[in-house]
């Protein structure tokens, strides 16, 4: 057996907004030291590991567009998250991260693109990358722009209401998409629905 060979099961996947659903939120948050778990994230996301999905964060990072912090500082902050994560023994699948605004700094990351919330290109990119069911998925996101990216990915999107889910939620146009208190209890409804 060839080890190196790509595995070609599809496996259904959580994507997880950054800011405001899986950390405190700060504004343009990439300093390792501001860095704060929403309490309860670390253990739902190895929930969600131990129950075979794949758990991937997309996050909008226009401050990189801004200028007010580079790609190697988000890198830096998903190098962190990343080790955090495992001393509770679990770990997310992938990071994809839009570092465009649609009209607000650099010129090379300024304007349209098809990665940034509610385009659907990080999940998509995901998807394909990782081989990812998205008909059997998830997006969990405090804003009305990670609802409305899963809706155009075809998974379904949960909104949460640490970060700016209360104001998002009392906006929100989408009747069928149900809130939760934060991820803690959106990683329940998962999986209980997953039984």
């Amino acid at each position: 057996m060839n080890s190196s060979r790509k595995d070609t099961t599809s496996r259904p996947a959580v994507f997880l907004d950054r800011d405001g659903t899986i950390n405190v939120e700060k504004d343009y948050l990439y300093k390792v030291e501001d860095f704060e778990f929403i309490p309860g994230a670390p253990e739902a996301i190895k929930r969600l590991k131990d129950a075979g999905y794949l758990v991937v964060v997309v996050t909008n990072q226009s401050g990189v567009a801004r200028g007010y912090y580079t790609l190697a500082d988000v890198d830096r902050l998903h190098d962190h998250l990343s080790a955090s994560l495992l001393s509770y023994q679990t770990s997310v699948d992938g990071f994809y991260v839009c570092p465009h605004h649609p009209n607000a700094g650099d010129s090379e990351l300024t304007g349209d693109c098809s990665c940034r919330k509610p385009s659907p290109g990080m999940l998509l990119a995901a998807a394909c990358d990782l081989n990812v069911d998205l008909a059997r998925s998830w997006m969990v996101g405090d804003k009305l722009a990670d609802i409305e990216a899963g809706l155009q990915a075809g998974v379904r999107p949960l909104m949460v209401a640490t970060g700016y889910g209360e104001k998002a939620r009392v906006a929100m146009r989408y009747d069928s998409v149900q809130a939760f208190p934060s991820i803690v209890e959106a990683v329940e409804h998962i999986l209980d629905l997953d039984d």
